[in-house]
Formats: C-alpha cells, sequence, structure tokens
C-alpha cells in the first residue's frame, strides 16, 4: 500500500490540512482550476497593456508570461544616468486576479 502523499513546503498550511479533506470528484475539480489558472498566469502579455518604457525580450520566457527589459527611477526626481534611471532590469509580466503584475527576475 502507498503511504499518504505529504504537501510541498511552499504550500500554505490552509491547503495543505484542507485539500486532504476533499473528496476526489472535489480534488480533480481543484486540479482542472489549478492546470486552469497555470495556463492563464503563462500566457504572453498583450504588448500594448504593458508600460511605454518596457521592451519585451525573447530569451528564457518559457510561457510565463513577457520578459522584459526595463529601466527603473529610484524616486520621482531620479536623474541617475542622464535620467535614464537604473539597469535595464529583467521583469515578467503576468495576470493575476485580472490584474497585470510583475516581478523581478534579475539584471538584463
Amino acid at each position: 500500500m502507498t503511504d499518504t502523499p505529504h504537501p510541498p513546503d511552499s504550500l500554505p498550511k490552509y491547503l495543505a490540512e484542507g485539500l486532504p479533506k476533499q473528496d476526489t470528484e472535489t480534488l480533480e475539480d481543484v486540479r482542472a482550476y489549478v492546470d486552469e489558472l497555470i495556463e492563464y498566469r503563462s500566457q504572453p502579455v498583450d504588448e500594448a497593456d504593458l508600460p511605454d518604457d518596457v521592451e519585451p525580450v525573447d530569451e528564457g520566457d518559457e510561457g510565463n508570461g513577457t520578459l522584459v527589459k526595463e529601466r527603473v527611477k529610484c524616486g520621482a526626481d531620479c536623474t541617475c544616468n542622464d535620467g535614464r534611471g537604473h539597469g535595464p532590469y529583467l521583469y515578467r509580466y503576468y495576470r493575476e486576479d485580472g490584474k497585470l503584475r510583475s516581478e523581478y527576475v534579475g539584471k538584463a
């Protein structure tokens, strides 16, 4: 007989405790929802929806939203690098809860 699977450490406690209490049909519905959510978040973001000052790149996005090069300012009055700001840095833009989000990936 197979042992009960253990949740990943990254899974929030309320999910790790709640999921095992669900029936098989509900777990299958959850799996389908998670697959749809991953697919939704992984799709590229339309360039028209991105900020004007970013440059989409075609390297290593692996279907995880849209990877862009972006320069950032250290404040409203930033005059660093002749007013161009710092960077460029790589950011991944994706949709979450119907909103456009971004996360820092690394230095470009």
